[in-house]
């Protein structure tokens, strides 16, 4: 299905796209989903609607399979927001220590204040910070569109079960140009 609308305060929120995240190998080539969450974010900023760039600059505690979290580190720059993005002063960011970028952040709070009622989300990684964020913003009662060429993933596998499986029963979705083509003029 395609997205069918946005509505009127909408906001744009750019899940990880961070120097240590894009420089992984991913499923579809990082720097496409760069230039279409960046095309997206210049277009919202057009349209007088907010724009959030997400950066994760940790983990959130606890013990997994892959051993504890606690002790990864990452090395400088590695939280830095690619370039491409064109931060500006109006733009909203949001740091979190967790996949998804509600649980222990102020974006709710930030949204709310503007009155935003849809999230558009784009970003890097698929089945983990923009499914997390999907999952969160639908339980917070937004509307969410998912841009499926502006998103991708470290596994493919995972990736595809998000667009397929996961993302249908949370949001609509489209393409950057569906999106853009929602856009008030």
């Amino acid at each position: 299905m395609s997205a069918t609308t946005l509505d009127p305060r909408t906001a744009l929120v750019v899940i990880d796209l961070q120097r240590g995240i894009v420089a992984l190998p991913t499923a579809h080539p990082a720097q496409e989903v760069v230039a279409r969450s960046a095309q997206l974010a210049a277009a919202f900023r057009k349209a007088g609607l907010p724009v959030v760039l997400v950066n994760v600059t940790g983990v959130a505690p606890g013990r997994t399979d892959g051993g504890p979290a606690t002790t990864r580190s990452f090395p400088d720059g590695w939280a830095d927001l690619v370039g491409e993005l064109d931060r500006q002063p109006s733009d909203i960011t949001v740091s979190k220590q967790q996949w998804g970028a509600f649980y222990g952040t102020g974006l709710d709070m930030e949204l709310r204040r503007r009155g935003v009622t849809q999230i558009v989300l784009c970003g890097i990684s698929t089945s983990i910070g923009v499914e997390s964020t999907a999952r969160d913003a639908y339980e917070h009662g937004y509307n969410v569109t998912v841009a499926v060429d502006a998103v991708t993933d470290t596994d493919a596998a995972a990736h595809e079960r998000s667009v397929a499986t996961i993302f249908p029963r949370l949001a609509e979705t489209g393409s950057t140009a569906d999106i853009l083509g929602l856009l008030p003029a």
